[in-house]
């Protein structure tokens, strides 16, 4: 059929002529734009949401002020993304991994049928390491680090500490705090020394430049924060002191605490000559869906001596089983890690916006690189650090009606308070945040799937405090 039609004032009236028998059948319009015999051309309000698709802005005005002023940095996070999610991509294609790298094993683990060691391929490849170990029987990045210090360390050997005191679940390893019949460094002959911090709270370079003894094996460098109120470390200032420690002896180890530091920049440790990493997987290079574990990398020597450490000598590498449910999911995480890391960066960048926009101190300032995933806050108080917490909880997805109690939590020196309603138990790859309950009184967040999630638990945390 065919269509004719006359129009006046705001109707316009159309008539309907039959077409031949031959010709073919009327196109079909979709309803939203279908004739009817007649249509109001009159001039109509517009909808409420004509203008976007989209609800109005679910923030607070104080977040959302911060959101808008930060879009051009989050492009820049986006491209830090990019960027690594290619470099982890390409490791997984140069692995050739498949699904049945994903077969689970028991017992000894001897069935593995090869996700091990493609695991430990891949994972070798991003960081730019000669050998890498990523296993569940890691359960902390506290139990990585100490199986990398053991490695490097013998009775008589001395540590070196580079970035001030370690983080607290580290002093009880080393020795520092009640050392006595657990099998700490110390029990077993080794001394510690550390650098303390420069009055910037950066690395004291001229410290540094003397500090490596003739007793010295290995050097300890902390890229993140711990507890401390100081900068993260980025890695030029990781291969800086690299140089400056191989300078004064070149068979000094150096050992990096990677913890919280994976993905934040486009270069990794052992890129810039550490001789080994070590972190967990319920942090960064989990994805926020790897449900335990813990890795060691760098030079295939020492990632052996690490594994022995955590397996017996003899069996290192080629031992341990894990279920299919598990294995995949560090895959999958580990493939994650890049989008979540930068969901986890936008976070922080978030955080330390809105409160500093509030008169708070934050570590590091709102438009500073950043070298890991954590943001920190000064707040002052006892209480008011208790009342973050606990708004941090309430917006949690699991266990928002836990409220978080300080108390004494095994491996740390002070009274702590964490929030952390995650899927993963004790995941700060997912949104959390905790602290000592001492002077500063500062809290320490981190993690985050993304970045809204943040920005919902700042209106929570404003409103309390």
């Amino acid at each position: 059929m065919a269509l004719s039609f006359s129009s006046s004032s705001s109707f316009a009236a159309f008539t309907v002529v039959a077409c031949p028998a031959r010709s073919p059948p009327p196109r079909r319009l979709p309803p939203a734009v279908c004739f009817s015999r007649a249509v109001d051309t009159a001039p109509r309000a517009p909808l409420p949401c004509a203008t976007s698709a989209y609800p109005p802005q679910p923030f607070v005005p104080e977040v959302a002020e911060a959101v808008e002023s930060l879009y051009s940095v989050f492009r820049e996070v986006d491209n830090l993304v990019a960027h690594n999610s290619l470099r982890v991509l390409k490791a997984f294609q140069n692995a050739g991994v498949g699904s049945h790298h994903f077969n689970g094993c028991t017992g000894y683990g001897h069935d593995d049928g090869g996700g091990r060691e493609a695991l430990d391929s891949v994972f070798a490849e991003i960081v730019g390491a000669e050998s890498a170990i990523v296993r569940s029987q890691f359960f902390s990045g506290t139990h990585a680090i100490a199986c990398a210090l053991f490695a490097f360390l013998r009775p008589g050997n001395e540590l070196l500490a580079v970035a001030g005191a370690p983080y607290d679940t580290l002093e009880e390893v080393i020795g520092i705090r009640e050392s006595s019949i657990t099998g700490s460094l110390k029990d077993f002959g080794v001394t510690y020394h550390e650098v303390p911090l420069a009055e910037d709270g950066g690395l004291d370079w001229d410290a540094l430049s003397f500090a490596v003894r003739p007793h010295t094996k290995c050097a300890l460098i902390q890229r993140s924060c711990g507890y401390s109120w100081r900068r993260s470390l980025s890695i030029a200032d990781i291969e800086r002191a690299i140089r400056v420690i191989k300078m004064q002896k070149p068979d000094c180890m150096v050992m990096v605490d990677n913890c919280y530091g994976e993905f934040v920049e486009t270069y990794e440790p052992p890129m810039v000559g550490a001789d080994l990493i070590a972190g967990s997987l319920i942090k960064n290079p989990g994805g926020t869906i790897a449900p335990c574990g813990g890795y060691v990398a760098g030079k295939r020597t020492w990632v052996e001596a690490a594994a022995a450490r955590l397996s017996a000598p003899g069996l290192g590498v080629d031992c341990g089983s894990m279920t299919s449910d598990v294995k995949r999911a560090l895959f999958q995480g580990l493939f994650l890690s890049p989008q979540m890391v930068g969901e986890a960066i936008k976070g922080g960048l978030l955080i330390a916006e809105v409160m500093s926009m509030k008169g708070y101190k934050v570590q590091p300032l709102s438009r500073a690189p950043r070298h890991d995933t954590v943001q920190a806050v000064q707040l002052g108080g006892r209480e008011r650090l208790i009342s973050f917490c606990e708004a941090v909880q309430r917006s949690c997805p699991i266990g928002s009606y836990i409220k978080p109690t300080a108390g004494v939590t095994p491996g740390y020196a002070s009274e702590v308070i964490f929030a952390d309603g995650t899927f993963i138990d004790g995941s700060t790859s997912e949104l959390s945040c905790d602290g000592p309950l001492r002077e500063p009184f500062a809290v320490f967040c981190q993690g985050g799937t993304h970045w809204t999630h943040w920005a919902l638990a700042l209106g929570e945390v404003l409103r309390v405090i």
